[in-house]
C-alpha cells in the first residue's frame, strides 16, 4: 500500500493513559477494523444500517458515540489516528455497548482510497480539523481540492459532507475551496440538532470563537 505524503494533521496530547491503552489493545480486535489494501464490504460489516457515515478526525469520540446512540438505524465509521482518542471511543463503545461504530486507525488519506468502494457512503463528517492558522502552513490543511475530488467519489449522489470549525478565516477558506467543486452544492447552515456539542467546541465558544457548520451534498 503506497501511503500518502500529505500531512493534514497533527497529532496533539500523545500521551496515552494505561486504561486508554488497555481498552486500545483488548478492544481494537472487537471494535475495530484493521488497515489493509482491501476495499471493505461496508453492507457485510453494517448489514442493518440505513446509511453509512464516516467520521473523520473523532476526537475523544464523545460527539461519535452520542449520534451513534441517538441515531441507531445508521452506522458509524471512524477515522482517525490519535492513540488517546481511539482509546476512549473504544472505550466508550464497549461501557455503552454501541453496535453501529467501527474504529480504523489510520489516515483518511490511505483509508478513503485503498479501503473504501466508490459511491459507498452515504455522509462524511469533519468536524474541527486543525486551521493551520500561519500561512505557510496552510497547504497542511486537509480541506482541499485534491480531497474534495476524493471524498466526493466515496459519497453516493446526494450524500453529504458536514463540517464544522470554530476558526473562522478556515470556514471562509473552506468555501472558497468548495466553489471551485463541480461535485458539491451549498454552505454554511446553522448547527443541526444531530450534532453534538464537544467539549473542544466548548472550550472555542468559551473564548468567544464562533462556530461555523458547513453542508455540502454531492450533486454530480
Amino acid at each position: 500500500m503506497e501511503r500518502p505524503s500529505i500531512r493534514s494533521y497533527s497529532i496533539r496530547g500523545t500521551r496515552i493513559t494505561e486504561a486508554q491503552r488497555a481498552a486500545k489493545s483488548l478492544l481494537q480486535e472487537i471494535h475495530g477494523i484493521p488497515v489493509e489494501n482491501k476495499i471493505l464490504d461496508l453492507q457485510a460489516i453494517f448489514p442493518e444500517a440505513q446509511k453509512i457515515i464516516m467520521e473523520i478526525g473523532f476526537g475523544m469520540g464523545e460527539a461519535t458515540a452520542i449520534m451513534a446512540t441517538q441515531s441507531p438505524e445508521n452506522a458509524y465509521l471512524a477515522v482517525d489516528l490519535h492513540p488517546p482518542g481511539i482509546g476512549k471511543l473504544l472505550a466508550r463503545i464497549q461501557e455503552q455497548a454501541i453496535t453501529n461504530i467501527k474504529v480504523i486507525e489510520d489516515d483518511v488519506h490511505v483509508v478513503l482510497p485503498y479501503m473504501i468502494r466508490d459511491e459507498s457512503l452515504d455522509g462524511v463528517h469533519l468536524y474541527f480539523p486543525d486551521p493551520w492558522p500561519k500561512a505557510k502552513h496552510h497547504k497542511r490543511r486537509i480541506v482541499t481540492p485534491a480531497f474534495l475530488e476524493l471524498v466526493a467519489s466515496k459519497l453516493k449522489i446526494g450524500g453529504y459532507f458536514h463540517l464544522a470549525t470554530d476558526w473562522v478565516p478556515y470556514a471562509d477558506a473552506m468555501q472558497i475551496v468548495f466553489s471551485t467543486s463541480t461535485q458539491f452544492s451549498g454552505g454554511v447552515i446553522d448547527k443541526p440538532d444531530w450534532r453534538p456539542e464537544t467539549r473542544f467546541e466548548g472550550q472555542g465558544i468559551d473564548k468567544d470563537h464562533r462556530v461555523t457548520d458547513l453542508m455540502y451534498l454531492r450533486t454530480s
